[in-house]
């Protein structure tokens, strides 16, 4: 009886080693320190990365006490890639709080904006007044420009607020909020490295951070191209192929599969009609001088529609596809509900694309305080629903949405949230919680989804 008590107790001390060992062995698994931002990283684990941001903002807060110099978007791109890899646990984890991102909904993007803690001052926050071109009116308006952080160009105020777009936590939450309102195409904003526009400062070198943590959440990324000086056939070709050479390997890099089965790189241009068709042509066509079709930087570009005349000059051109962008039906011919099915039938004799595009409401009165004309209520959603059901009554191939964040135009569904300063009470969301915009977008995804469904039949 000793003896077998004896062997009982060896078999238990040994099985309580081996147990020792193997937890052992797990915890040598576990980085030692993982830094913020990997595409596969944090944002799988989302207990963890809750407890990762309140350490990054603790410590963040206090580099700024000791006057550590601002943080610079080189470093972001190499933070983001050094974090761990999620496990497929993770993963399935992701994919069940979030719905499936539909690479049909694009929707336009913006990096432009900037603060002290991460730019040194604030960008696109303080945007300026923006004068009426007739001097009597513009008498009768104020001047000068916006004084964040309580006072920022915008009529809605973010959830984040006056947020710096260089912000890895900021990024990290755009796109879980695209994610969670189940579009699946984010298109950025875009000038050539050292340009911007005149209210910002470049922002090409944040394009790698967006792209790593758009692929975290299984999103793509293509890219709306701003009207830079001396946009051109020539400057167009040189800034496709910097494009499609730097960043086309990128796994969040957006192709479109053509009805031929073939991929191809999208474009989207901005003010498009202010360049003459024959110089798009020169691009655009097989046999333009600065061809880039039949190339390896062939692409889908597509271009803004505004007047009705436009179309026959985008056809003109060589573009395979027109956009409306603008969030105000009835501002322009392209931007009228009612005229996008003559818009679709004009494109489907032309073997072009037509991607509406649809909005939340517009006022942009914050900084073209004469400009009430154009303001569109958001009658607490039914403005967007309606937008979306004119967009799916004309079976658009692709929906774009007028926008994530541009919020000088009040047509952001980025989280918003009421606040009252004591020159300014912002517009909210009210009686709906921040989110509602992401919640309808997710529904009319689903929604779309399910009706291209029948039209394919």
């Amino acid at each position: 009886m000793a003896r077998f008590r004896r062997r009982t107790c060896i078999i238990l001390l040994l099985f309580i080693l081996f147990i020792c060992s193997i937890m052992m062995a797990l915890k040598t698994l576990r980085p030692d320190r993982a830094g913020f931002g990997d595409p596969f990283g944090l944002g799988l684990l989302p207990e963890l990365q809750q407890r990762t941001v309140l350490l990054d903002s603790k410590q963040n807060s206090l580099n700024r006490a000791q006057g550590d110099t601002v943080t610079r978007v080189s470093n972001l791109h190499s933070i983001a890639v050094n974090t761990m890899k999620a496990s497929m646990s993770s993963v399935k984890k992701l994919e069940e709080e979030l719905s499936s991102p539909n690479y049909n909904f694009h929707i336009f993007y913006y990096t432009w904006y900037g603060n002290p803690q991460f730019d040194g001052k604030y960008i696109h926050w303080n945007h300026p007044l923006l004068q009426h071109w007739d001097p009597k009116i513009a008498n009768n308006y104020p001047k000068g420009r916006h004084n964040p952080p309580e006072d920022i160009g915008a009529n809605f105020y973010p959830e984040l607020g006056s947020y710096s777009s260089k912000d890895p936590t900021v990024i990290e939450a755009h796109m879980k909020q695209m994610r969670s309102a189940s579009t699946g195409v984010i298109v950025l904003s875009w000038y050539p490295p050292g340009m911007a526009d005149e209210n910002g400062e470049p922002t090409d070198d944040l394009v790698p951070v967006v792209l790593d943590y758009a692929h975290k959440y299984n999103l793509k990324v293509t890219f709306h191209i701003e009207p830079y000086k001396d946009r051109d056939d020539r400057s167009m070709y040189h800034n496709v192929k910097y494009i499609i050479d730097k960043y086309g390997s990128h796994p969040a890099f957006y192709r479109h599969k053509t009805s031929t089965g073939r991929l191809f790189p999208m474009f989207y241009v901005y003010d498009s009609y202010v360049t003459i068709p024959e110089i798009w042509a020169n691009l655009l066509t097989v046999s333009g001088s600065q061809s880039i079709r039949n190339t390896p930087y062939d692409a889908l570009f597509i271009a803004l529609l505004v007047e009705e005349r436009h179309k026959h000059d985008i056809h003109r051109s060589g573009f395979d596809g027109m956009y409306t962008y603008f969030a105000t039906n009835g501002f322009s011919y392209g931007s009228s509900h009612h005229n996008w099915a003559g818009l679709k039938a004009f494109c489907d004799s032309n073997n072009l694309m037509f991607i509406p595009s649809v909005g939340p409401g517009y006022i942009d009165t914050s900084i073209r305080p004469w400009n009430n004309h154009n303001t569109r209520n958001r009658v607490n959603g039914k403005y967007y629903e309606t937008a979306f059901s004119a967009a799916l009554l004309v079976r658009p191939e692709i929906i774009s949405i007028t926008s994530f964040n541009e919020w000088h135009e009040g047509t952001q569904i980025e989280k918003a949230v009421p606040k009252r300063t004591g020159q300014v009470v912002y517009l909210d969301y009210k009686p709906h919680k921040p989110n509602v915009y992401l919640e309808l977008t997710q529904k009319w995804s689903e929604k779309y989804r399910k009706e291209q469904e029948q039209w394919l039949m």
